[in-house]
């Protein structure tokens, strides 16, 4: 179980964060967005659910936009365009 992230096109980037639970999942997005430049999204993978609240509050507050969400089998996916 380990945290995986990695470049997967121009200004597209993946953070896979299964397994990991309240508040691992919202520290790691925060740390990968710190690396992205404006415009960029980041996939954001996850399966645990009280993460999607937390997520979505610290996009809020940042100004980061979260332009799909996606919920499969208990795993989310969350794009976030980086402001």
């Amino acid at each position: 179980m380990a945290m995986k992230f990695e470049k997967k096109g121009e200004g597209l980037y993946m953070l896979d964060v299964k397994g990991y639970v309240c508040p691992h999942p919202q520290i790691y997005t925060k740390k990968a967005l710190e690396k992205l430049r404006s415009g960029d999204i980041l996939e954001v993978v996850f399966d645990n659910p009280s993460s999607s609240e937390s997520i979505s509050a610290m996009c809020e507050s940042n100004g980061n936009e979260i332009v799909e969400k996606k919920m499969e089998g208990g795993v989310f996916t969350f794009r976030i365009r980086k402001s």
